[in-house]
């Protein structure tokens, strides 16, 4: 059995009628068979409501995975999380036995829980086959599980993997916000292939996310200097101020220099007034809320 943090329990139960966490903690006691089981059964004895929490100011359910987040979930998506974390964990190839199986056999929902709990699963390596598989899926809400404010990624993908995952959910129109470790796993690939992106949207006459600029910043070089020069002369304000924040992030002279003939804008960014977070404001409508 992993390890189940207090926190999680306690919030869970949080959620719950008194009727629901009878049904629960029976449950959790229960063998393997009946775990999973009532993994598959839990939206007949619980309520789908939606759950809220703000682990910024409340702090992380999951003390050692910082990145595992809740908010947005209804109910039974955060309970077969719970149930997953009362398997056996020993031996090894029971457990991950028992975890393919609900893979093989689920459904839309149970997708979503099972790879919403692979930050927090065993064995995290065993899981990687089917986290590059969801990438590649064409059920969005699938897609959206491993993706969106899931730190699996970040900390198990390759970087070929990982330049696919934030690639798709640009072509998709996703959030790259929600991708958990956006910044900390940047690279000169992924640069690349993202100004690609925005030179032939460019040249169709169609427009693209102005955040994901953020991802080519510190790459940016000669051969971007074009395109910023494009932006920091448009008459939409948000334009310009993208472009003066990838001038700024540069790690090229001639990029970095260009910024030089905008000071308010520079300063602007000196002074801690503009940052990305100013760069197209994501709707809360944009969240997945999925139905069980």
């Amino acid at each position: 059995m992993a390890d189940i943090p207090a926190n999680l329990t306690q919030f869970l139960f949080e959620q719950t009628t008194e009727k629901e966490r009878e049904w629960l903690e029976k449950q959790s006691q229960s063998d393997v068979l009946d775990l999973m089981t009532a993994f598959v059964a839990a939206p007949r004895y619980l309520s789908k409501k939606i759950i809220s929490y703000d682990s910024k100011s409340k702090g992380s359910l999951v003390p050692d995975c910082s990145g595992f987040q809740v908010n947005g979930w209804n109910l039974v998506r955060l309970a077969r999380v719970w149930f997953l974390l009362h398997l056996s964990s020993e031996p090894k190839e029971k457990f991950v036995k028992n975890i393919e199986t609900l893979f093989d056999t689920a459904e839309l929902n149970e997708l979503v829980a099972l790879y919403s709990a692979l930050p927090l699963l065993p064995y995290p390596w065993e899981w990687l086959p089917r986290a590059t598989d969801a990438v590649r899926s064409n059920m969005g809400f699938v897609f959206d599980s491993i993706a969106l404010s899931n730190p699996y990624p970040e900390l198990y993908f390759s970087e070929l993997a990982w330049n696919q995952l934030v690639l798709k959910t640009i072509f998709n129109g996703k959030p790259i916000d929600w991708i958990y470790g956006i910044d900390r796993r940047k690279n000169k690939d992924l640069a690349l292939a993202i100004f690609d992106f925005i030179s032939e949207r460019s040249a169709a006459g169609r427009k693209v996310p102005l955040k994901i600029w953020r991802l080519v910043a510190p790459f940016a070089d000669e051969t971007t200097g074009p395109k910023l020069l494009d932006l920091l002369d448009s008459e939409r304000k948000e334009e310009r101020e993208t472009a003066a924040l990838v001038c700024f992030e540069s790690k090229n002279p001639y990029v970095h220099n260009l910024l030089s003939k905008y000071p308010d804008l520079e300063l602007s960014i000196k002074n801690g007034e503009l940052d990305w977070s100013n760069i197209e404001p994501i709707p809360e409508s944009n969240f997945y809320v999925p139905k069980s």
